[in-house]
């Protein structure tokens, strides 16, 4: 496609991380295998935080949102890279880059606003106990969830819309594993002042934001734990807290280092590893991390299982 003296492509070359065939034959077993963990760890949540009415609390609907957020953020990118490591030219058309791009933007952003809202309602449950059914209810959860998701949304477009029209002049090979925003900036022949204020931009709404909120309410619940005076009080408080915020320490950490440092060509490899963490890593060991702590998921599951084997008898 052209344009004046600009040219647009219509396809992209992905580097990937390896070009030797036995890394990369290596490589697709280890993410199928943890693709299909992914998947069937989430999509056992959205199964027990359905069908189980112990789990239909604030706590587990926004956890229910986050594994389908999970499964469909992995899923927006994983399928063409193992397609890609069973190919030796690793080609993605520009339309599918432009909605790999989109997705991926989206439920990232999405899953760091869940967390958010989820810190939101661990801080309520913890400092304003008895009025936690009054203000945790169903409308103002379905209210922040809407909200989670069109913002995420809408910032994704607008960042994807921005960063899809730049213009190449002809370079199509991407340094990376996937249709990343900072990778196709670099392949950009002009001026990129205005992607650059938009990444900063879109940083500051779905990370940064809600990296202070969650901040604001874990300082409130952390007040509010030192006001207990027995230690099993203590245990209790910090244990409803400790999933969400091991996942938060997770999600945030690698985001934020990532997202508001300076860029260099040193940071492409960088860049790789993060994105391989967001896609892989963090989704699978999210139901993990929450179920493992968990009585009320432990209990669900069980019935579950039970349920099953009656079932087949």
């Amino acid at each position: 496609m052209r344009r004046g003296n600009l040219t647009w492509v219509s396809d992209f070359v992905l580097m990937g991380l390896s070009r030797d065939r036995e890394a990369q034959a290596g490589l697709f077993v280890l993410f199928g295998v943890a693709y299909l963990l992914t998947l069937l760890g989430n999509g056992l949540i959205v199964l027990l935080t359905g069908l189980d009415a112990r789990l239909h609390l604030p706590m587990y609907f926004f956890l229910g949102h986050l594994s389908v957020v999970d499964i469909c953020y992995t899923s927006s990118g994983v399928p063409q890279m193992l397609v890609h490591f069973l190919q030796e030219k690793k080609t993605i058309s520009f339309a599918r880059c432009g909605a790999q791009l989109f997705f991926s933007f989206a439920f990232g952003g999405i899953e760091f606003l869940l967390l958010a809202a989820m810190a939101y309602d661990r801080y309520v449950a913890i400092c304003d106990p008895l009025q936690y059914v009054a203000v945790m209810n169903l409308k103002l959860c379905m209210v922040l969830a809407a909200v989670c998701w069109f913002v995420g949304l809408a910032n994704s477009a607008v960042e994807t819309a921005i960063t899809i029209r730049l213009p190449t002049c002809g370079r199509n090979v991407i340094n990376h594993v996937a249709c990343e925003t900072l990778a196709l900036v670099r392949l950009a022949c002009v001026d990129i002042t205005l992607n650059q204020v938009v990444i900063v931009a879109s940083s500051i709404v779905v990370l940064l934001v809600p990296c202070c909120l969650v901040s604001l309410s874990y300082t409130h619940i952390v007040a509010s734990i030192l006001q207990i005076r027995s230690s099993e009080g203590h245990r209790k408080a910090f244990g409803t807290c400790a999933s969400h915020l091991a996942v938060v320490s997770m999600s945030y950490g690698m985001a934020l280092f990532t997202y508001l440092q300076p860029h260099s060509a040193a940071s492409v490899e960088q860049d790789k590893v993060v994105v391989l963490f967001y896609a892989m890593v963090t989704p699978m060991l999210n139901p993990l991390i929450y179920s493992l702590r968990n009585k009320d998921i432990k209990a669900a599951l069980s019935k579950l299982l039970v349920g099953s084997s009656m079932l087949r008898r």
